[in-house]
């Protein structure tokens, strides 16, 4: 399959309601051929297990909670993607994410299932591999209204070779409405949170260069929960891991160009693909990504 099919726009019904999206827009965004090798990498920061944040802590200083899911009913809010994704391992399937004791459960799994080739497309193959990719029916913008936009995530990654845990925004007609990946943690390296964005002004070509960048941590960030808190503003992504400001994102040229785009909210589990370099399949892992709760709040400016 060529890059221009791969790419072309799919509608996804589900429940009724439409979701525009990219049958995997993001696989591209993190450490494969076309990104290199890592361009920013900090100092090891600290972080605390099993951290939580208090919504007061945003509310009280003029931030507005416009979304939330606590994952303790069902996924209404979201839409489940079933197929799979060029160069990846595994036939997402709504089977594969499970709320269960107030938590959302992403999980991989070793089993043979046959299913969409592509997501959205109707040629089917058979995968040794199943995951779980969800996107949000609720639209985010960075804009004029809303110039600030905050996403607070609290999750334990998934660890296990081949596997990357990952929470990101996208929009329509990749990559000119935007891509902001605001968390990719390997299950080889989990101590480590990568995070990229991708911008261009006509489709399939994203312009951004030298913007992936990895915060070193001292801790197993699968072995505990750890709260992450991610703002899109019009000139800058700042990053938070457990109440400490980790990194502010202003390279690559096209931050500001994000602004009054709309994206949708988006989490996975890949199994292989183009996150890892020198891929060996015989080394997968399986694993699960355990999500505690994700919000979403904005502001007039930024606080």
């Amino acid at each position: 399959m060529n890059t221009s099919t791969f790419f072309t726009r799919i509608i996804i019904i589900i429940a009724g309601l439409s979701c525009l999206v990219w049958s995997g827009c993001r696989k591209l965004s993190s450490i494969g051929p076309n990104k290199g090798a890592d361009t920013v990498k900090s100092n090891t920061v600290h972080v605390i297990p099993n951290y939580n944040s208090s919504d007061t802590e945003l509310t009280s200083k003029g931030w507005s909670k416009v979304f939330e899911d606590n994952f303790d009913g069902d996924l209404s809010q979201w839409h489940a993607l079933t197929g799979g994704v060029q160069k990846e391992l595994a036939c997402y399937q709504p089977a594969n994410l499970k709320v269960s004791g107030g938590y959302l459960e992403i999980s991989a799994k070793k089993e043979t299932v046959t299913g969409p080739a592509i997501v959205g497309e109707p040629a089917t193959k058979s995968f040794d591999y199943t995951s779980g990719w969800m996107v949000s029916k609720t639209s985010i913008s960075a804009n004029e209204t809303t110039p600030v936009v905050r996403i607070v995530a609290r999750l334990k990654a998934a660890p296990g070779y081949g596997l990357t845990s990952f929470l990101y925004t996208f929009g329509g007609n990749w990559p000119t409405n935007g891509e902001i990946d605001f968390l990719e943690i390997k299950g080889s390296d989990t101590n480590e949170l990568l995070s990229d964005y991708q911008y261009g002004t006509v489709p399939l070509q994203d312009l951004v260069k030298n913007a992936l960048s990895t915060t070193v941590t001292d801790g197993d960030l699968s072995a505990a929960f750890h709260v992450y808190e991610f703002e899109w503003s019009q000139n800058s992504i700042k990053t938070y891991i457990d109440g400490e400001l980790v990194e502010t994102k202003t390279v690559g040229g096209y931050i500001p160009q994000l602004f009054g785009k709309t994206e949708y909210l988006s989490l996975s589990l890949p199994v292989g693909g183009l996150y890892y370099n020198n891929f060996m399949p015989e080394k997968v892992q399986t694993g699960t990504m355990v999500v505690d709760y994700v919000k979403i709040f904005t502001a007039k400016k930024s606080l």
